[in-house]
């Protein structure tokens, strides 16, 4: 008879049972920020700007605990599920501030791994894209075009990152989405340009010719 294999067993499957509650606790606050995030998002799209926050602070919060019970496990912290997570928080955060004009939130500071971050980066630029046609239904080229500027400037700088995808995430297939994003809003941006220029143009001629008429 094996006389430490009982113990063996007992503290291995205490382990697991452990480690299987945190998992199951991951999922659920994973789903649970990701919805903060999303409700976050949709009340910046809507302009309630301290409701965004609210819903972002709520996901930060609810973040900080996930990370702090899957950090024990590596593979748990690292899972997929948690790291969408993150990258949303991440999105949602960098999406609010990109619309407010301030400063990008620090990926340190959120405690967000870096290729979590900068995916999220590249997934906010889906929303300026949305900001942007929002802006121009209203006839505001201005600030569609602070708007696409931004989505310049991200895509010039993560396209400069080059690494394994094991490192970034899949960083350059996000990548590949800025670029087409951009792309279309530029496409849409400069259609609508030009349809203001040819209605103030068709405008000034009529106001001219009515000038014209008006003084024989």
């Amino acid at each position: 008879m094996i006389e430490n294999l009982e113990a063996l067993v007992e503290r291995i499957r205490a382990h697991w049972e452990q480690k299987n509650e945190i998992r199951d606790l991951t999922l659920t606050r994973s789903r649970a920020l990701i919805r903060f995030c999303a409700n976050s998002i949709r009340a910046t799209h809507r302009h309630e700007y301290e409701r965004a926050e609210q819903l972002l602070a709520e996901a930060k919060a609810a973040a900080q605990t996930m990370c702090a019970e899957a950090r024990v496990y590596p593979d748990i912290y690292y899972a997929g599920y948690l790291q969408d997570a993150l990258k949303e928080l991440a999105e949602a955060a960098i999406t609010l501030a990109l619309v407010r004009g301030e400063e990008l939130p620090d990926p340190d500071e959120m405690e967000i791994p870096y290729p979590a971050y900068l995916n999220g980066l590249a997934e906010a630029m889906g929303e300026m894209r949305r900001f942007a046609l929002d802006s121009i239904r209203r006839g505001d080229t201005a600030e569609a075009e602070r708007l696409l500027e931004i989505m310049d400037e991200v895509y010039s700088y993560l396209v400069t990152i080059d690494f394994p995808d094991a490192l970034t995430g899949g960083l350059r297939r996000t990548t590949d989405m800025v670029r087409g994003v951009t792309e279309r809003t530029r496409g849409d941006l400069t259609t609508a340009v030009r349809q203001e220029k040819l209605q103030a143009a068709l405008q000034a001629f009529e106001e001219r010719l009515n000038a014209r008429l008006g003084g024989q």
